[in-house]
Order: C-alpha cells, then structure tokens, then sequence
C-alpha cells in the first residue's frame, strides 16, 4: 500500500517539544504523532536550535528549506526570454501559449509569472514590476466593467450609433464634440469642444462642473455661431453634460453621446 508523507506542521512541532521536555522518547514521541520513529529522528536532528528544539524556530527552518524560489529565480535564461516578451506587449498567458506552441525546452505557466512578478512587488515594495503586465494592476483580480452611473441620470440621451453616419466622413463643418477634463487636484476643470472638420479646438476654464454651468457655457458658444456651424455635438457621458438638452430647445442644435465603453 502507497505510503503518503506529510510534512510537520506547526502544531505537530509543538507536541515534539512538549513531549521531549517530558523526557519521553523518540518512539513515544512517534507513536503520539503516529509519525515513524525515523521522522522524529530526522526532524529533532534537522530542525533544532543551537541549545534545545524549539518549535517555532524549527517550523522556520523547515519551510525555509522547502523553499528554492520560483522557476523565473532559478533559471536565469528564461527569466530574460519571459520578461522580455513580456516588455513587447505579451500577457503571461500568451507568453506561456507561445512557449509551449514553440515546444521550446523553456516552458512554464502563465500562473508561474503572475506569481513572480506580485512576489517581487510584495518583496521590494517596488511596483514598477507591475508595468510588465499588459493591464499594469498591482493587485491581482478583477475589474468589474460597469456601465457608467452617469447614462441613468442623463435625460433624453441618443446614442452616437444613431448618430448620423456621413458625419463620420468629416466633410461637412459644424458637427462638434465636447468633453470636460478633470485634474487630479479636482478644483482646475477645462471644457474642450472640437469641430470636426476643421479641427478646431475651443478651450475654457470652468468655474465648477455643474450640468447647468456647463450647458450655459455652450450655449455662449453656439449663439456667436452662424446656424450652419452648429449642427449637432456629441459629449461624453458624464452628469455635467445632463442638461444638453436645454440646447436642443433654445439652439436646435441635436445632441448625441458617446459609447460608454469606448477608450
């Protein structure tokens, strides 16, 4: 019958020590743990400190010597090969696929590399590592994609894919799109609106980033404009661009939004 090894855990060393302060023997000791007496031997010669066993030093030391480090610490050669794909835009699974479709003599998981790279983060607190990844997280996990809470709060919103396609070609002037940049300090907001065709770009600092500000921004705007140089806008799908249609009524102007998906 196949006999299964199991190494000492921490709780198992406890009893050894507890049992040889009582001075019992290596056999005592074995058949407490139902261990071989061999087992015992080997630990208590293997594990123990300077002067006396000592559990939790003992446990150290066992794991310690388990331990030789991950597959990408080991062999140099294919450290170089994986991060090296890695830096040429290659996720770990498609590094690994493309090792193992080569049947080259280096191969290894994309688990193995997931697990090298967060190691070195955790160790070195550095997360410059984590800029070999393709999604640059310096967490493992993830993301859950959402459709953005502001598309609920947008009255009378049209989609850009109803939006009509030969204002794709750019040929004729007044199709406009507009989005507001936030800074990280979240007090400097800038309103960009960008003519299609021309590409030209109009660029203002906004007070705050209240839909109904915004909307009284553009409206400024398109009133100094001739009626064939504002046709229609296409806005990002945040709340500040809520009251867009305030524009379709007092400038005729049609409003579209964008993917919330899109890049």
């Amino acid at each position: 019958m196949e006999q299964k090894y199991s190494h000492f855990r921490l709780e198992d060393r406890i009893v050894i020590a507890n049992l040889q302060a009582q001075g019992r023997s290596i056999r005592q000791i074995a058949a407490a743990l139902d261990r071989a007496p061999s087992s015992i031997s080997r630990e208590l010669k293997r594990n123990r400190a300077a002067q006396s066993y000592k559990p939790v030093f003992a446990d150290q030391q066992g794991k310690a010597r388990r331990w030789t480090g991950s597959k990408l610490e080991r062999n140099d050669k294919l450290r170089e090969v994986v991060l090296q794909a890695l830096c040429n835009g290659l996720s770990p699974e498609q590094v690994a696929g493309r090792l193992a479709l080569e049947r080259s003599v280096l191969q290894i998981s994309h688990e193995t590399i997931y697990r090298f790279i967060y190691a070195q983060i955790d160790r070195h607190q550095n997360f410059a590592w984590r800029h070999f990844l393709t999604k640059a997280k310096f967490k493992r996990g993830w993301r859950r994609h959402k459709t953005p809470a502001g598309i609920d709060n947008i009255k009378d919103r049209i989609s850009i894919a109803n939006r009509p396609l030969y204002i794709n070609a750019r040929r004729q002037p007044g199709h406009w799109e507009a989005d507001l940049i936030v800074f990280t300090d979240k007090k400097s907001n800038i309103l960009v609106m960008q003519e299609r065709t021309s590409r030209f770009i109009h660029l203002a600092k906004q007070q705050d980033r209240t839909a109904a500000r915004i909307a009284a921004n553009l409206a400024t705007w398109f009133k100094t404009m001739p009626a064939k140089l504002r046709r229609t806008l296409t806005q990002d799908n945040g709340v500040e661009f809520a009251h867009h249609y305030k524009l379709n009524s007092d400038l005729s102007l049609k409003t579209y939004f964008c993917d919330p998906h899109s890049p």
